[in-house]
This record gives structure tokens, sequence and C-alpha cells, in this order.
């Protein structure tokens, strides 16, 4: 026959069991979910990466435009756009850009400096692909109108 001692110390045994297997279980699924929200992350997928200006006149207004998709499961955040030269002039949203959703940067060159160019911007964000970079380049004439705009 069980003595109420022993009895107690069954049931103290049961519940140090169980309490370790809860606390198991509950560090076992705070780490699924840690690692399941560390890998979701935005993407930056732009239509194109270069932009080809052409044969513009100095009346050209320089501005041309990249258009962008965050293409992965997490807001995408550009927290810079630095250019090669001071002539090129980045502008682009602050803002979070959604999954799904599009984003643009306007480039404005500028078209008082005659002749070939080829300018890089390199974008940073938060994205699996941090750093990307995009190129614009042209021929800029001294014609009053652009030879094909």
């Amino acid at each position: 026959m069980t003595t109420s001692k022993q009895l107690i110390n069954n049931v103290s045994i049961l519940h140090k069991g169980l309490l370790k297997s809860v606390l198991l279980a509950l560090v076992l699924s705070l780490f699924t979910f840690n690692s399941n929200a560390q890998n979701k992350i935005g993407e930056i997928t732009f239509d194109k990466d270069i932009i080809d200006y052409g044969n513009i006149s100095t009346a050209d207004s320089g501005v041309r435009t990249f258009t962008f998709t965050n293409t992965g499961d997490a807001p995408l955040t550009i927290s810079k756009v630095k250019t090669s030269c001071g002539c090129t002039v980045p502008n682009y949203e602050k803002a979070a850009i959604m999954p799904g959703e599009t984003g643009e940067i306007e480039v404005k060159y500028d078209t008082k400096r005659k002749g070939k160019f080829s300018k890089t911007l390199m974008v940073t964000s938060n994205a699996s692909n941090k750093n990307v970079q995009l190129k614009i380049k042209g021929h800029i004439t001294t014609d009053a109108v652009a030879i094909n705009q």
C-alpha cells in the first residue's frame, strides 16, 4: 500500500516533469515563431537597371524614373540612394513599400553638361538584396530639339 508521503512525492515528480515539458514546448514555440519572423524580408526588383537617355538636347529636363516592386514578404524601406556625381540628383519615397506594391526613384541629370555621360546610383535598403546598382547614360547635344526623344 502506498503511503501518503510516497503519493505526495510521486505527484511532486509528475508536476516537475509536466512543468519541464510545458517550459520546453514554450521555448520551442518561441524559437519557431522568432525564426519565422526573421525569414520575412523585403526584396527590391527594378523594371530595368539602366536608363538610356539616348541623344537629348540641353533643353531636356533630364528627369527619368526607375520603377521597382517589393517582391518580398515584408515592408521595404530605401535608406539611401548615392550617386556617382553631383550632376545626378535622386528623389525617392522615404515611407515603407509594402509587399507587392511599387515605388519610384526619380533621377534628374544636369543636361547643361554636353557630351556623353554614364553615371551610377547605388540604392541601399533593408531588402535581401541590400545594395542595388542602377545606371543612367546618354549623350547631350547643343541642338534645340532632341534627336531621339
